[in-house]
Parts: C-alpha cells; sequence; structure tokens
C-alpha cells in the first residue's frame, strides 16, 4: 500500500479550538458548545481565540446526535504504528492496513505512515521524542491534517502530540466510534454510539483554564466580594463534566428501558421453543450478504466495513422442519474499543443467549485466523465464549483458500454468500449441530392429559406418536429445559 493510497480518515488538523457540532434532543450538548475548548496556548495575548478546528472529529462527533460528521474537503491523514517488546513487525503493518481502511470509511486519505520499534510506549507522546519530531517534519512535507494512532492515547499523550506536532492527534478509537456515529439509525444505536463517544471524550475534555472560570465567593454589605473569597471558582472545564455526566446517566437510563424492553422479546421467543442462531463475525467478512440469502431479509449490504449496527432477526425453516430464529450482529474488529462494548451489551446480548454462533469468517481475507482469534476474544467479553459455535468460511467465489481451510478446521463448511454455493450443507450443518444438544426420549401420557401431549409438541419435534395400552406413545426430540418439564412422562 502507497503512502498516496485512498484510505480514509477522521478528524482534521491545527491547534485550533475543538469546537461541539453535537446536539441532542434536551438541547444538552448545544449547550456545551460554549463550553469545551481544546487547550491550545488557553488564549492569544490579544484575547482573540483561534479558528474553529477544519472539518475535525470534534469532541462530540458531527453535527447531531447520531452525527455524520460535515466535511467540505477529504482530509490527509499519517497514521503511525508502534511495535512493542515481543511484538512482530508484520501484525504492525497489518494492523496499519486495517486502520488504513478504517480511515477510509470515516472519509478521509491516509497519504503517509510512520512505524517505530520500542521496548514501551513513551509515557509522554507514546513515540519517541526523535521520532515524533521526525513525524512533525513528515507532516509539514506531507500537508497533513491529523495524525492518527494505531493504539489507544492516553489524554495526556494527545494533548502533548497536539502542542508538538501543531495537528490533531487521534486513535483508533476515535476513528472507530466516528464510523459507528456515522452509521448508526435506530434510536438504540444511535444512543450507544453517544454514549460511547461521550465516555471515551470526558477524560480528554481540555478548558481554558481562569480565563473561562466563574467569580467565586459572595457579595460583601458594599456589593463587592469579601476578603478571603476571591478565587477561580467552578472552571468551564467542571461545568463542560459535569453536564456530560448528566448526559451520559440520561443515555444509560434510556438503554435501560430499551434493555428491558429486551427482555420482554427474549421471554416471547423463549416461549416460543425456536432455537436461537446467531451470525458472528468480523466486519466485512459477510455476515449481513448470508441473512439475506438465508431469509431475504434485505438487511444493507455494502463492502466497506461496519455498514451494519442493528441487530436483525428472522424466523428460518430448516431442512429438517425445525424453526429456528436467525439473528445478525455487529461486526468485531481487532481492538475494538472498550466504550463500544459496554454500549453495545444490550445488542450484543444476541449471541450470549443463542444455542449456536455461525461464526462467519472471509476466507479470502489476509488474516482469517487472526480474525478468528479477534472475534473469539470479543465473544469472551460479552459472555458468549461458551456458545457452541459452527465455522463458516465464506467468499468461496473469489479465493480457493476457503477449501483449504475448511479442509483444516474439520467440521466447518465453506460458502459464497453471494453466489448461494455451499448454503445447503451450512443449514444441514446447523440442523445437525442443534440436533446434538437435545435428547430424543420415549414418553407414554395417559389419554386424558391433551394438554401435556400439546406441550410435547409445542416443546419439541415429535419423531412418532402411537396409540398404546396406557395411553399415548411419543418419541420426542426435547432441548434439556423441556426434558425436565416433562420428565414425568418420560419412560426408562
Amino acid at each position: 500500500m502507497t503512502p498516496s493510497e485512498r484510505v480514509g480518515t477522521v478528524g482534521a488538523g491545527g491547534p485550533e479550538d475543538l469546537g461541539v457540532d453535537g446536539a441532542t434532543d434536551d438541547g444538552l450538548i448545544d449547550d456545551l458548545s460554549d463550553g469545551v475548548h481544546d487547550s491550545w496556548d488557553d488564549q492569544d495575548d490579544d484575547g482573540d481565540e483561534g479558528e474553529s478546528h477544519r472539518g475535525a472529529f470534534g469532541d462530540f462527533g458531527g453535527e447531531s446526535r447520531g452525527a455524520l460528521i460535515e466535511r467540505t474537503f477529504r482530509e490527509r491523514i499519517i497514521i503511525v504504528g508502534v511495535t512493542l517488546s515481543g511484538g512482530d513487525a508484520e501484525q504492525t503493518d497489518a494492523d496499519l492496513d486495517e486502520l488504513a481502511l478504517l480511515v477510509d470509511t470515516a472519509g478521509a486519505d491516509v497519504v503517509g505512515r510512520v512505524v517505530q520499534r520500542r521496548v514501551s510506549p513513551d509515557p509522554a507522546t507514546y513515540l519517541g521524542k526523535g521520532k515524533v519530531e521526525d513525524l512533525k517534519e513528515l507532516s509539514v512535507a506531507l500537508d497533513c491534517d491529523t495524525v492518527v494512532f494505531d493504539d489507544e492515547l492516553s489524554p495526556a499523550q494527545q494533548r502533548n502530540l497536539e502542542k508538538i506536532l501543531g495537528r490533531t492527534a487521534l486513535d483508533r478509537t476515535a476513528v472507530i466510534l466516528d464510523i459507528f456515529a456515522q452509521n448508526a439509525s435506530s434510536v438504540e444505536g444511535k444512543a450507544q454510539v453517544e454514549l460511547a463517544q461521550l465516555r471515551y471524550l470526558q477524560p480528554r475534555l481540555r478548558g481554558k483554564g481562569q480565563a473561562l472560570s466563574q467569580q467565586a465567593g459572595g457579595m460583601s454589605a458594599g456589593g463587592g466580594a469579601r476578603v478571603g473569597s476571591r478565587g477561580p471558582g467552578e472552571t468551564q472545564l467542571e461545568t463542560d463534566r459535569r453536564r456530560i455526566t448528566r448526559r451520559i446517566h440520561k443515555l444509560e437510563a434510556d438503554l435501560r428501558s430499551i434493555s428491558a424492553h429486551r427482555d420482554v422479546q427474549h421471554k416471547q421467543r423463549s416461549r416460543s421453543r425456536a432455537s436461537q442462531v446467531a451470525i458472528v463475525g468480523y466486519t466485512n467478512a459477510g455476515k449481513s450478504t448470508l441473512l439475506n440469502q438465508l431469509s431475504g431479509a434485505g438487511v444493507l449490504v455494502e463492502d466497506r466495513l461496519f455498514a451494519t449496527l442493528d441487530a436483525t432477526t428472522r424466523r428460518l425453516q430448516l431442512p429438517g422442519g425445525e424453526a429456528v430464529l436467525l439473528s445478525d450482529t455487529v461486526g468485531f474488529v481487532r481492538k475494538l474499543p472498550h466504550q463500544l462494548v459496554e454500549s453495545f451489551k444490550s445488542t450484543l446480548r444476541v449471541a450470549a443467549e443463542a444455542d449456536l454462533l455461525v461464526h462467519v469468517v472471509d476466507g479470502s481475507g489476509p488474516d482469517p485466523l487472526g480474525n478468528i482469534s479477534a472475534v473469539r476474544e470479543v465473544l469472551e467479553e460479552i459472555g458468549a465464549g461458551e456458545v457452541p459455535e459452527l465455522l463458516c468460511f465464506n467468499k468461496a467465489d473469489r479465493s480457493d483458500e476457503v477449501a483449504r481451510l475448511v479442509d483444516r478446521n474439520p467440521g466447518s463448511v465453506g460458502i459464497s454468500a453471494v453466489t448461494g454455493e455451499g448454503v445447503e450443507e451450512l443449514l444441514l450443518t446447523v440442523a445437525d449441530r442443534l440436533r446434538a444438544t437435545t435428547h430424543v426420549l420415549d414418553l407414554v401420557v395417559p389419554f386424558g392429559r391433551g394438554d401435556v401431549i400439546a406441550e410435547v409438541h409445542r416443546e419439541g419435534e415429535v419423531l412418532d406418536e402411537t396409540v398404546g395400552e396406557d395411553g399415548m406413545r411419543l418419541t420426542a426430540r426435547l432441548d434439556e429445559a423441556a426434558a425436565a418439564k416433562l420428565a414425568e412422562w418420560v419412560t426408562t
């Protein structure tokens, strides 16, 4: 990949004030637009403030809560990676390639990249002092607007880098949050993304110091401040943080309400006794395409990262006649921001509650095994690490590597979600995996207990039903919960 190759961005450059463009339903973020500022030299000697940040990621990710970032031009970005002690330089290059794709998805151009090998990150600037100077010279030479680091920067590192470089310094987390803000469409998705952005930005707020402070202290009888009561009072930074904290609490309350609604939906699905299958995988692996192929869901499909964020569930009939609920989920990525995982837990719970995970892997990608590991790490974090998994290597129409990956991973299947190749085998395998989690039991139900016979049909799959001397004899496939409920009628 050449430095001039388009692979996108967020953020913009220059040591100007970072204004807040976000707007919310209750006007809170609009209020913040007058109070959140960058820390560049506080104020000029003549009292004039700097120009507004051009096209930047900004403090709240856009001019509306769901927030597309307004850009009148494609920003020029330099991406930076560091290989730490024990790390792999090739992996660093691969991570930077992915970061370049993320930046492109966010809407800008990568014009260069910088790599350094270090024992550990520099506490002040992440890079070493000399490498930061080299980065500054390269930034000036390439006229870049923003520098994006592949690893998360601390607030202090971000501030120090911006002062030295004279332009915005962002990290991978900010880029991913920006992309999510652009793609969120549902009420829940927008709230989840805004909550993640605020949690990320709260420790990064930087005020104007005493220049924007409120005068503290009570007034004397003569109208002046009492002796010893003069002081900075509450700074603008403290005001901003308090307002953001209130907004975070409101969003958390809204999401708890949505989560309660999801609980009701989950109970309804549980009563249906239909098995739940969740499609998981790395972003852009083809999950939504597969859902459309299997169920005709009509979910948005685009060849870009994080095209869809909202979970979609459809009923699907398997070859054996069993009905299952098939759900698509948000795609995962390496170094997925912790803020997003926390905010999207109500959406990702569909994976933790599933009976089977269909793990879709891009078999034509540069590092399928690395993608599998990254997805499994996130599954562990959301409590889905113990759910049975079926590896499904996608894009067989693009690469012969899919067949080799299937051979090296017994029990997996290879498909093309676009052409439908291998989909029938996938459905048969899903049905077999789900049956493996059930038990085939013989039951004898008295003739007068039609309610129990109906419950057997409702709770499981009746394989055989005959009339016996002492009642109806049934052979049924039941899961553990149903078998426990009907244990009284099970014959040994």
